[in-house]
């Protein structure tokens, strides 16, 4: 398993982002050489966690939980064959282009070890936006990206900061244990979201977007519940007053 490329971009105005200061740094090259990486603060105040990288919308980009997002290079093949053009490293905004790495089966809090010191941990896997689609300039992309089998890709918060390089190895270094992965959360989140309860059982590393949605839904299906217990409850009394 290998990293393939460290991807950076410069935030620039552009017109198809709903960001509210209109740039973006969704545009993301590879860059030679090793580049820092580490934690770059909390959700809303913390940008990219990758030295020289911008993050411009802060209340869906960035931030602890949030610090690097990676992409694997095989779904970005997928993604060529499908849209018929080429696709290079960073295309999709991924900060980690990889080979080899089982992205979007990754359970929620698994830890990577890149090269010989940074280590990061999953917490979620990306939600297509506007801005996304605008970049690629395709149409429907939400839609598609968001139901494609290539899946997602993986948010990722900083344990061990340091250097990461093109060529370093990526080791699985721990696996939490639960069922939940990147692809399921993914699934929950956008097209089947009475799934969101259950995957509460990654709550203590899942990022804090994806985990105040589950909790909303949790409660939402709790309260559901409650109430048809209830329902339930009233027609048996009835049934027994009746028979009486």
């Amino acid at each position: 398993m290998t990293l393939l490329s460290v991807n950076v971009g410069r935030a620039r105005a552009v017109d198809y982002t709903d960001s509210p200061v209109g740039r973006t740094g969704i545009d993301k090259r590879p860059v030679e050489g090793a580049v820092r990486i580490e934690a770059p603060g909390p959700p809303g105040v913390g940008a990219s966690g990758l030295a020289g990288d911008d993050v411009c919308d802060l209340r869906f980009h960035g931030g602890a939980d949030r610090a690097a997002y990676a992409f694997a290079r095989e779904d970005m093949d997928l993604w060529e064959r499908e849209l018929g053009r080429e696709l290079a490293n960073g295309s999709f905004g991924e900060n980690l282009t990889t080979r080899g790495v089982d992205v979007n089966n990754a359970l929620i809090g698994e830890r990577w070890r890149i090269g010989d010191e940074v280590v990061l941990e999953v917490t979620g896997g990306r939600i297509p936006c506007r801005t996304f689609a605008g970049f690629l300039g395709e149409k429907g992309w939400v839609k598609r990206f968001t139901r494609s089998e290539a899946g997602p890709g993986a948010l990722l918060r900083v344990i061990v900061p340091g250097e990461v390089r093109a060529g370093d190895p990526v080791t699985v270094v721990h696996r939490p244990d639960h069922d939940v992965t990147v692809a399921l959360l993914h699934r929950a989140a956008t097209v089947e979201r009475a799934l969101l309860p259950g995957t509460l059982a990654a709550a203590e590393w899942m990022e804090s977007g994806l985990l105040d949605l589950a909790r909303q839904y949790a409660e939402k299906y709790a309260e559901k519940y409650a109430s048809k217990e209830k329902e339930g409850r009233g027609e048996e009394r009835a049934e027994k007053c009746a028979g009486a």
